[in-house]
């Protein structure tokens, strides 16, 4: 049924297409981004774009950041409309690994129902606490921009640095009016774990692990990893790094610059546990920096060591093992 109501909508636009080219009107194949609007946009510059009906404002809150459907409900930016990324649909677990990208026909509905079309451009607002809230936001975006959207942001600061300004919220539900949606997958921004395999045994990219270095290491691990490590080769890049905690926002782009100067040009891969600190990552090296042939892994660490095949490389020793059995280290 997804597949069909893609089809007649496309049909439903060539249609329409064809008859405003016959009227001789100026017609554009999608809306071109708001005017000033870069990945990372300001809160005045939102503020300018309120009564934009081609801006969703696309508030994320959930329990990752203490929030989710209440604290929405209590205040948020005029006219925003609320998606959990915790419980909405955004990471869902496939072939029993949690937190993978959705499937298109999941996708489809999922942006559809919350009033995206093709053409909007999509502003998405974290709470705005913390370097692993921002991932939240980092691994919207990259979603987004998987499914084909072109014009997509996030809101330096989030919530909390739009009510640090002093700026007006509003309090309530919000039901969004649904649409239709068909996504456009872009492949380029995708790892799958086959590719990283390929890349871990014969090179061709830098593979970039976004995890703390007691992650990397291997003295701890996620709960639903089954093995300490990193992938074989990796460079650690923790994504916390590139977040400033005191102001609750990601550091300046010379900053970001220079903290990235030390990841080789040209193609790379980032990933983590499952797919959300390495999202901070990819945004920094591929939106911000603009790095070409940067892509996600969203399978991570979880969806890689599933494979008890794959190569894992670690620094754990006994003494780690022993401190754990004792109650004394992870």
């Amino acid at each position: 049924m997804r597949i069909f109501t893609s089809l007649f909508a496309r049909r439903t636009r060539a249609a329409a297409l064809a008859a405003v080219m016959a009227l001789g009107a100026t017609f554009t194949a999608s809306a071109a981004p708001a005017a000033g609007a870069t990945p990372l946009v300001s809160v005045e510059w939102l503020k300018s774009k309120l009564n934009d009906k081609d801006v969703v404002v696309l508030d994320i809150r959930s329990a990752i950041d203490g929030g989710g459907a209440k604290a929405f409900s209590e205040a948020h930016i005029p006219g925003s409309v609320h998606s959990d990324y915790d419980k909405a649909g955004w990471r869902v677990t496939r072939n029993n690994v949690p937190f993978m990208l959705p499937t298109t026909a999941e996708l489809e509905k999922l942006i559809g129902d919350l009033g995206i079309d093709e053409d909007k451009h999509v502003v998405v607002v974290p709470a705005g606490v913390s370097f692993t809230d921002f991932g939240a936001a980092a691994r919207t975006y990259w979603t987004l921009k998987v499914v084909g959207l072109k014009n997509v942001s996030i809101l330096d600061g989030g919530v909390a640095a739009w009510r640090a300004a002093g700026l007006p919220v509003e309090s309530g539900e919000r039901k969004p009016s649904a649409t239709i949606f068909a996504a456009t997958i872009n492949q380029n921004l995708i790892a799958q774990g086959a590719e990283v395999e390929a890349l871990e045994a014969k090179g061709g990219a830098t593979l970039i692990d976004a995890r703390p270095a007691s992650f990397f290491l291997g003295k701890e691990k996620a709960p639903n990893a089954a093995a300490y490590g990193h992938i074989p080769g990796s460079l650690n890049v923790d994504s916390a790094g590139y977040y400033d905690a005191k102001t609750n926002r990601l550091k300046p782009k010379a900053e970001l610059a220079a903290l990235s100067a030390h990841v080789p040009a040209g193609p790379a891969v980032s990933y983590c546990n499952t797919g959300h600190w390495a999202a901070t990552d990819w945004f920094v090296l591929h939106e911000v920096l603009g790095r070409e042939g940067v892509r996600l892994y969203d399978g991570s660490m979880v969806e890689w060591t599933a494979n008890p095949n794959r190569p894992v490389e670690s620094s754990r020793t006994k003494w780690d093992d022993l401190k754990k059995k004792l109650g004394l280290g992870s």
